[in-house]
């Protein structure tokens, strides 16, 4: 089952789940809006090693906004921190922003119960485009789960911010556990 836009709003009342800051007016008939966060992050190397951390280039959205190349994927992060340890969340782009050839978000929309941070967004323009720090970027739905809870503890845990892929990070963990 999915919330409704009045459930959201008791939900982020009563604690079940988080949304910080909260702002009525971006609560949608089944979803929340959330906003782009002011930092975006690119890779600078030529190839990505999924097996080592990669170098970054962080860049801060100022007033004018930040021109997104086509070709390239930016990192950026919702404004709001969000979470639940009842409800699974389910980030997407927003359909207007979709209407300007950004795909935001599209290869792993889910979020685990248990999360709480602010939300990594994948960025990939199709032409130029200016985006600004607190655009209505995405927006998430909460789903009820069924069956036992197991939170989620793992890397990216009360992130603040874009954090790049620590998918080698995995790597250490599994050759530990073969040892």
């Amino acid at each position: 089952m999915i919330l409704t836009g009045p459930e959201i709003t008791t939900a982020a009342q009563d604690g079940r789940l988080r949304i910080t800051p909260f702002t009525p007016d971006q609560v949608n008939p089944n979803s929340y809006n959330v906003r782009l966060g002011p930092t975006l992050v690119t890779y600078t190397a030529d190839v990505l090693d999924a097996h080592q951390p990669n170098p970054i280039a962080e860049f801060t959205i100022g007033p004018d906004g930040y021109v997104l190349q086509p070709g390239e994927l930016y990192l950026g992060h919702t404004l709001e921190e969000v979470g639940s340890d009842t409800f699974v969340p389910l980030l997407f782009g927003r359909s207007s922003v979709g209407r300007l050839g950004l795909f935001v978000e599209i290869t792993a929309p889910i979020g685990d119960i248990g999360f709480h941070g602010q939300w990594t967004l994948m960025l990939t323009p199709i032409r130029p485009l200016r985006v600004y720090a607190g655009m209505r970027i995405g927006q998430i739905m909460f789903f009820a789960s069924v069956g036992p809870i197991a939170p989620y503890t793992g890397k990216y845990q009360a992130a603040a911010g874009p954090q790049p892929s620590a998918y080698w990070r995995d790597l250490t963990k599994l050759r530990a556990v073969a040892s």
